[in-house]
């Protein structure tokens, strides 16, 4: 299922992949994955190399989970995940370059607007100094205890707001709302897209893999030895389980344990926040862009009035698509609204800022709503101040049978699909050894 839209394309979503997609559900396996996202997929290569037999259940009608790639007007383009972060470590990049995937990095220089007008040499370096400041001081105060990451910032100059403002879009929260010990890196340098989509290049990585479509897990009962995973299409037994889910469907019961979790699982589970990361997806050949993948600030001048949107990435692998990002606060002021307000907004927002003329061959294709999908609840996962623990509590098995893994879990990659992967692995590879033991 993709995310909710505003408007469909004349095209439907790109095939998921050549899967060898499962009938029914196998009667009996060594492992059961539950979701066929990336830690789903990444969990399923590394157990079937290890020897294992495995199926892999799926709610959607596709893979990927919250990485999805659809067409428009004939351009591959990311609903959800784009970006491949932390490229020294992520293990989606080097196993990119080792299947010759068409990589590419993120350009380091970005377009800066201070109202409708190029910002000048001195208005670039008073932001990228507002930026330093801003990390030197979540640099130091890391070392102590942790608090809201917002409250260690000092006085950053009249970029100031604009510093917070994008930290908060990044971690899916205000930044008053995210742990110290938890903000996530901003180091744009080591960062890569990936022609044709992240989501399209996800979804190649799960050819061949057994996976059921359009099959929701909705119970586990580990009672017993191994355990017995519940669908619409029957019962699936395995020796362990692996529950990808995101942490927000989790709160909500997505997924029924029998016998209930353990308490310290169950309250780890809960402490994390819903994510909040969305894209107005723009067509607009016209836009004042020049350049591929380049980030745009659009900040306001003194006495302008104009608003200053959360995010911009312009000209898509080169295409006249651009995404219009929306944090949790401007999100929010579209729910509970008909779906095209977060177009009208976005359409509003740049005419204002460029003209009228400018934005006169706009047009909006779509606009996301993860934190609304049943199959997601939020962009990502969110530690707030005070439990980075639980992440931890998360990784630990339970009953030597059941795995959680996810970006949740992710301490140097959460809310990211390379931190998903890595702990698709990790869990993996832990159950590997587990089932060797046994």
């Amino acid at each position: 299922m993709n995310a909710p839209s505003a408007r469909r394309g004349a095209e439907g979503p790109m095939p998921s992949s050549s899967a060898r997609f499962l009938e029914e559900p196998a009667g009996e396996v060594d492992v059961a994955i539950v979701g066929a996202g990336a830690a789903g997929i990444a969990a399923a290569r590394r157990l079937l190399a290890s020897g294992l037999t495995v199926a892999v259940l799926e709610a959607r009608r596709r893979v990927g989970g919250r990485a999805a790639t659809t067409l428009l007007n004939g351009h591959p383009v990311d609903l959800g995940a784009h970006w491949l972060h932390n490229g020294p470590i992520n293990p989606l990049v080097r196993l990119g370059r080792a299947r010759g995937e068409p990589l590419r990095p993120a350009p380091g220089e970005r377009h800066l607007f201070i109202g409708s007008r190029p910002a000048t040499r001195a208005e670039r370096a008073a932001l990228a100094r507002a930026f330093a400041l801003a990390d030197a001081a979540i640099g130091r105060a890391m070392a102590g205890p942790d608090r809201p990451a917002a409250s260690v910032l000092p006085p950053l100059g009249p970029f100031g707001r604009r510093v917070v403002a994008t930290e908060g879009l990044v971690s899916g929260r205000p930044f008053g709302e995210v742990s110290l010990h938890d903000v996530p890196d901003m180091a744009y340098g080591d960062n890569l897209f990936v022609a044709g989509g992240l989501g399209a290049y996800v979804a190649r990585l799960a050819r061949g893999l057994p996976v059921r479509l359009a099959t929701a897990a909705r119970s586990l009962d580990w009672s017993g030895e191994g355990v017995r995973i519940g669908t619409g299409a029957g019962t699936l037994r395995a020796r362990a389980a692996v529950v990808t889910l995101p942490m927000a469907v989790l709160q909500r019961e997505g997924l029924r344990f029998t016998p209930a979790l353990p308490v310290p699982v169950q309250e780890a589970i809960h402490g994390f926040l819903p994510g909040v990361y969305e894209h107005v997806i723009l067509h607009w050949p016209d836009a004042p862009f020049r350049g591929p993948d380049r980030l745009a600030g659009l900040l306001s001048g003194p006495g302008s009035g104009h608003e200053e949107p959360p995010g911009l990435l312009t000209r898509i692998d080169g295409t006249p698509f651009h995404f219009f990002e929306l944090d949790l606060p401007a999100a929010s002021r579209f729910d509970g609204r008909d779906p095209d307000a977060p177009g009208r907004y976005a359409r509003a927002v740049l005419a204002d800022r460029f003209g009228p003329r400018a934005i006169r061959r706009l047009r909006v294709c779509r606009s996301t709503a993860w934190r609304h999908d049943p199959l997601s609840r939020a962009s990502w996962a969110v530690v707030p101040p005070g439990l980075v623990p639980i992440r931890d509590r998360l990784r630990a098995p339970v009953g030597e049978r059941i795995w959680f893994a996810g970006e949740a879990l992710s301490r140097a990659q959460w809310g990211t699909v390379g931190g998903a992967w890595e702990e698709g692995e990790r869990a993996a590879s832990e159950i590997a050894a587990r089932l060797r033991r046994g």
